[in-house]
């Protein structure tokens, strides 16, 4: 059982290890994420698929996330994809190391209409040093064409010893 101080991704994989399987259990783990991260949240997504180094996103188009062309907020897409990209990283790291974004850029090819999917597939880079490190999320519509494009960069090392002062 995960300890108050086992990493996010220990905590992370727990759950959905515990949930995903159970009927209705991804939407109760979507849920209890927005909890822990309420702006991400605000777009209503739903995680599908989480692994270390893969995590798969769902956002249903709805009023909410819409925008004035009567398509998908621009921002709303980014939400996903850095949420995607996230998920994927968290879950990859081990206790000893830590991450945090630092960057996004976004691509937007096409309008965004319908049911999306945010992917993202990472593989760890040496998390012993610290490093910056870029991976990229696709977002697809139901065609399965790739309506956007983000490179999120991620500052990656190792956790410092607790109690320990730096610097």
């Amino acid at each position: 059982m995960p300890t108050a101080l086992s990493s996010p991704g220990t905590r992370l994989r727990g759950a959905w290890r515990r949930l995903s399987p159970l009927p209705g259990g991804r939407w109760l783990f979507s849920r209890l994420l927005r909890l822990v991260n309420p702006y991400s949240g605000a777009v209503g997504a739903t995680v599908m698929t989480l692994e270390p180094g893969h995590a798969v996103v769902v956002l249903k188009e709805r009023r909410a996330v819409r925008n004035h062309l009567d398509s998908v907020h621009a921002i709303a897409l980014a939400n996903i994809a850095e949420m995607a990209s996230g998920l994927a990283m968290l879950c990859a790291l081990p206790d000893s190391a830590r991450g945090i974004p630092i960057s996004l850029s976004i691509d937007y090819l096409k309008k965004a209409r319908g049911v999306l999917t945010a992917e993202a597939r990472v593989t760890l880079p040496d998390v012993t040093v610290d490093g910056t490190h870029q991976f990229s999320s696709n977002i697809s519509d139901e065609a399965g064409d790739v309506v956007a494009r983000a490179r999120v960069t991620w500052k990656l090392g190792p956790v410092e010893a607790r109690g320990r002062r730096q610097g």
